[in-house]
């Protein structure tokens, strides 16, 4: 599988609410540096799997739309809106926020994340 495709796949599951999923696709070692509208966080491979688990008590459904996908070589850039519905009106699609992230892909595996974020 490319780079590119592992990336996509990663998008089309569950993973970022379903923490076994989620396991399928990081690299041990993986490190996700995020700057949000909220500030900077620095997320390892336990991070990623608890925040996970969070978004997994909030959202019943999770769905990512992504309007670019630029591959070189195990480098994949890509800009995505992240849409959820709640537990409390699973109805009703919101979109979460905007994302722009750029993933090292290192033994098929989500290596490095470099994400930068804005709410809707």
């Amino acid at each position: 599988m490319s780079a590119k495709e592992v990336v996509q796949k990663f998008y089309k599951s569950d993973a970022l609410i379903d923490s076994e999923v989620m396991k399928d696709f990081l690299h041990p070692e993986v490190v996700v540096e995020w700057n949000s509208s909220k500030g900077f966080i620095q997320l390892d491979y336990n991070s990623l799997l608890n925040l996970s688990n969070d978004l997994s008590k909030a959202y019943v459904r999770s769905k990512v739309r992504i309007s670019h996908i630029i591959a070189e070589n195990d480098v994949i850039s890509v800009r995505y809106s992240h849409f959820v519905k709640t537990i409390e009106n699973p109805r009703e699609e919101m979109l979460l926020a905007h994302f722009m992230v750029i993933w090292q892909i290192k033994d098929n595996k989500l290596f490095r994340g470099y994400q930068m974020s804005q709410l809707s």
